[in-house]
């Protein structure tokens, strides 16, 4: 198909009718039928839509899908879709199969109403043929609405769903293209889009941390957070009301020291009352400043970086944060319970550092606000000053007059803590130095990395590592 970045959602919907393969079922639950009106509205719909039902009722739901703990959930959406394209693939497959990309659309959503007002939210998906007969492929997203009525909310929903059907049968071949489509007419104020998965015989080969990675990158969405093993979620599937540990970095590669500091960190934020009887999740936070650092700087090289922390079982948030105080606004947003960030020492003292806050009208003194209310710390590892030798910690290294008596402040009253029991022997490791190390084939590289990330790096080479194996003797 030619290029169709500029398609209006009016175009698409029609381009979809006229096509004579595509052909499924609408199933849409909460938010009305917005998605297969646009169909209806284009005309030419008979040639796409075989069924369109809004299981509104939970009891009618239940009695389809199966029963299920919430309604708007990943699982609800993945039975949906799992029972419609079954039905049609199925029941019609004998009459039409040879010819027809059977498919089947879902989206159940909480739009804003009396009971709930705000941004609405909601999972959308499609599970489809790529050609006839094929075995299915799917494409799941988690949406936050964020119009202030629920008629925008639903009318946005039904944009994007129309993008997404769009992309599955026009655009999948790029999965870049796919994910920047999802946008078109909808502006970032209007829609978020936190996780997206794809998967089947028409996204072989994607690695959907690369996904989360473009959703990041294209500004669709603020951060997207995956699993040790690479598996994709939307974060308040791990973050709800849980105790959040996170340490920001480049993880170029993971050291010692960066997992000194994390586990030490953790061991103190563990004596937080509750903390350890609420399953508290361990972050590893990558912002964009991080992996876009450096005109060498591409895919392999955040996978190398997310292959690593895998290895740690680390879960991995990316986020296009800068200040700290962002970070802990996003992760408030997801939980009540204890927030802990565990850092180094330069970054507290960047932190006091008037530059970073010129578009905020109360300066440094806004930021350390809106980083430490509610239960917010910052467990501080220290530092080695290169030039003599000693350990500077976060109580006494210099910062800048007259904000070392906000940090004096915010040491006695525990919003800053030191780490107490690092390895002194650690400090010395400097990431950029095993990078290089990793990159010229210096086998020394290996001493500053545990052995889960020795390990990874040489049987993946990551980095750019010269890992080369004796040939063996013949």
């Amino acid at each position: 198909m030619a290029d169709d970045t500029r398609l209006t959602t009016h175009q698409k919907a029609l381009a979809l009718n006229l096509d004579p393969a595509p052909y499924g079922t609408f199933a849409e639950i909460g938010g009305g039928q917005e998605v297969v009106r646009w169909f209806f509205r284009v005309g030419g719909a008979a040639g796409t839509v075989a069924k369109s039902i809004s299981a509104y009722d939970m009891a009618v739901s239940d009695a389809l899908y199966g029963s299920t703990k919430r309604y708007v959930s990943r699982e609800r959406l993945e039975a949906m879709l799992a029972h419609e394209f079954r039905e049609v693939a199925d029941g019609l497959d004998r009459t039409r199969g040879e010819t027809t990309t059977f498919f089947a659309f879902g989206d159940t959503v909480a739009t804003q109403s009396y009971r709930h007002p705000g941004p609405g939210r909601g999972w959308v998906g499609i599970r489809f043929q790529a050609r006839p007969r094929e075995d299915p492929s799917e494409i799941i997203a988690h949406v936050h609405l964020l119009d202030s009525t629920a008629v925008r909310q639903q009318e946005a929903l039904g944009v994007f769903g129309v993008n997404l059907i769009h992309g599955a049968f026009f655009r999948r071949q790029d999965p870049v293209a796919l994910i920047v489509g999802l946008a078109d007419e909808l502006p970032r104020e209007r829609i978020e889009i936190d996780m997206i998965k794809l998967a089947g015989p028409a996204f072989a080969g994607i690695d959907n941390r690369l996904m989360s990675l473009q959703l990041v990158a294209q500004g669709l969405t603020d951060a997207a957070m995956f699993r040790p093993d690479g598996e994709v979620v939307q974060p308040s599937e791990v973050l709800h009301k849980r105790p959040i540990l996170v340490e920001r970095g480049s993880f170029r590669p993971a050291t010692k020291l960066t997992v000194d500091l994390l586990e030490r960190a953790r061991d103190q934020f563990y004596e937080e009352r509750g903390v350890p009887d609420q399953s508290p999740v361990v972050l590893a936070e990558m912002t964009l400043r991080n992996l876009l650092a450096g005109d060498d700087t591409d895919h392999s090289d955040f996978l190398a970086r997310a292959e690593v922390l895998g290895a740690l079982g680390v879960d991995v948030l990316i986020s296009r944060f800068q200040p700290f105080y962002e970070l802990a606004e996003y992760l408030s947003a997801y939980t009540d319970g204890p927030i802990g960030i565990a850092v180094g020492l330069p970054s507290v003292q960047l932190i006091a550092d008037e530059r970073y806050y010129t578009g905020l009208p109360g300066g440094v003194l806004e930021s350390m606000g809106r980083l430490f209310k509610r239960s917010v710390k910052m467990y501080v590892y220290p530092a080695l000053d290169p030039a003599t030798g000693t350990v500077s910690c976060v109580e006494c290294a210099p910062v800048p007059p007259p904000w070392h008596h906000l940090r004096d402040l915010l040491v006695e009253t525990g919003r800053i803590v030191p780490v107490r029991k690092y390895n002194e022997a650690f400090l010395s490791i400097r990431t950029p130095e095993v990078l290089a190390r990793i990159q010229n084939g210096d086998p020394s590289w290996e001493d500053g990395v545990p052995a889960p990330v020795a390990t990874i790096i040489k049987a993946k080479r990551l980095f750019g590592s010269n890992v080369h194996h004796a040939e063996p003797s013949k």
